[in-house]
């Protein structure tokens, strides 16, 4: 048996691969023993003596199905976590979540008039300040804020309008003393 050693480190150097994927045709091995240059195992390769074995399949279709099971949640109990759950979720980016969602719905609130600037910012404050846990919260306490500051304005309006009323009575009780004055001691 001739030693092929040199033409497969040659062929592996033409065809840019390992030694372990030449292949050389075990029925003309004496024509391959008598290639010792690059261009004559180059010549040999055209001619289907030498070939590069193609590349091993390394299947992912096991970790594709695994994963499919993964994001219906199995394989993922307590005996499968290795991190803490802050390294397997980071608090700051529910944080961050969490806070975006409930800017923007104040923001856009804001820009629709439907809370005025003051109440804007004493609820982004809250919000900064963990207050609210979601939207729904977030809601119900503008929804809050907006019937107390309502039954303020109308209270307030109440209280003017009292106060007009009661004006207008002194008024004309004033008018009808001095009107009575008048019909009392008309010689003055």
């Amino acid at each position: 048996m001739v030693s092929l050693k040199l033409q497969k480190r040659l062929a592996a150097s033409v065809l840019k691969c390992g030694e372990r994927k030449i292949w050389l045709d075990p029925n003309e091995i004496n024509e391959i023993s008598l290639a010792n240059s690059r261009r004559n195992i180059a010549r040999l390769h055209r001619d289907g003596l030498i070939i590069k074995k193609p590349v091993v399949v390394h299947s992912r279709a096991r970790v594709n199905l695994r994963n499919e099971a993964k994001r219906k949640g199995r394989h993922t109990g307590i005996g499968k976590r290795r991190g803490t759950a802050n390294a397997r979720l980071p608090f700051k980016v529910l944080w961050m979540r969490r806070i975006r969602v409930l800017r923007r719905l104040l923001r856009k609130m804001r820009d629709a008039k439907k809370i005025d600037k003051h109440i804007y910012h004493s609820l982004y404050l809250l919000a900064k300040g963990n207050q609210f846990k979601n939207k729904r919260v977030l809601l119900e306490t503008i929804h809050s804020m907006k019937t107390v500051k309502a039954q303020e304005k109308a209270l307030a309006e109440q209280a003017v309008a009292r106060k007009g009323r009661a004006k207008a009575r002194l008024d004309r009780k004033a008018a009808r003393a001095e009107k009575k004055d008048e019909d009392v001691d008309p010689s003055n």
